[in-house]
């Protein structure tokens, strides 16, 4: 008699079948093979049962919220019907047992004395992956150009201009390709770790930009999280947005909000700034980009002072 077939036997044969079709499967991919062994661990055999994958999506949640919950069920709602035709039996949590699973949260909004704080701080921070020297240089990254850590980490030196004036961003969401206009600043900043950098490893084109400073192979996301979450709890910084932590993911909220707000307090046409602002961040629909009026407080009561403004101008003209 044959031996039962593991859940990560299954998870990994449609993960293969999945991304011969094209599909890139990472965050997700990840989290199927976890939910894989997890089930396998605990001695679970035959088809999905609704039962195992409750279990899994609150006991191994690193957030224990039903939002958190919902998501990770999402996450295995494509494996689960990819199941369900070849197995009969196989069962998922109907409906939505955790409630919604999509929101959007406001952001914490950094202040420019604690974006210095992080990147000070992160030059004296003890050896993590990451890494005195990459470290802050790559929040720096973040913090200027308001990139994804994702798209950041995955950088080649060749993505680097000869000048170190721009960045070629060629693995964004949706396998997108975008032009990233660097600030003087940051060409210096780079410039200086690009130095340091050729000691560590190869400067070939191909090779990655940030490298793991014990290793000398790629930063990977797990060791940028851990020196993170170090650096947030030994700075204090207290959460000013919805979540109950900050997010290294809140420097990329903290430039696109910081610079609606000069061009909000410059008068700028904003409708014409946001097409360039969206363009410049990579996102895919505009509305992602004017999300951020509605949002930020900060945002919002300027966006009131200038709504009050206009109305008194309109006002004015009209008993004029």
């Amino acid at each position: 008699m044959s031996a039962p077939v593991t859940m990560l036997a299954r998870a990994e044969a449609y993960l293969a079948e999945r991304r011969r079709l094209g599909f890139a499967l990472d965050r997700s991919g990840s989290l199927t093979l976890a939910f894989a062994r997890f089930a396998d661990a605990t001695g679970h055999e035959g088809p999905l049962a609704s039962a195992i994958v409750l279990r899994w999506a609150k006991e191994q949640a690193v957030c224990a919220d039903p939002f958190t919950w919902a998501q990770r069920l999402n996450v295995l709602r494509p494996f689960a019907r990819h199941l369900a035709d070849a197995e009969s039996g196989t069962s998922f949590p109907e409906g939505a047992p955790f409630g919604r699973s999509k929101r959007r949260i406001a952001p914490h909004i950094f202040t420019p004395a604690e974006v210095n704080a992080l990147i000070t701080a992160a030059r004296t921070l003890p050896v993590f992956g990451a890494g005195p020297a990459t470290f802050p240089t790559l929040l720096g990254l973040l913090a200027v150009t308001g990139q994804r850590i994702s798209e950041a980490l995955r950088l080649r030196c060749g993505d680097l201009d000869e000048a170190v004036t721009c960045i070629t961003v060629k693995h964004s969401k949706f396998d997108r390709t975008r032009i990233v206009p660097l600030h003087p600043t940051a060409t210096v900043a780079l410039r200086d770790y690009l130095r340091t950098r050729a000691r560590l490893g190869s400067t070939d084109r191909s090779a990655p930009l940030f490298l793991d400073e014990r290793s000398g192979e790629i930063l990977r996301y797990g060791a940028v999280r851990r020196a993170w979450l170090r650096l947030t709890e030994d700075l204090g910084i207290v959460p000013r947005g919805g979540h109950q932590f900050i997010r290294i993911h809140d420097l990329r909220h903290t430039f696109i909000c910081r610079r609606l707000m000069l061009w909000q307090a410059e008068g700028t046409d904003i409708d014409n700034a946001m097409l360039a602002l969206s363009a410049y961040v990579g996102h895919v629909n505009l509305g992602d980009t004017y999300w951020y009026m509605q949002a930020v407080p900060e945002l919002m009561a300027l966006a009131g002072d200038r709504f009050e403004s206009l109305a008194l101008h309109f006002g004015e003209a009209r008993h004029g």
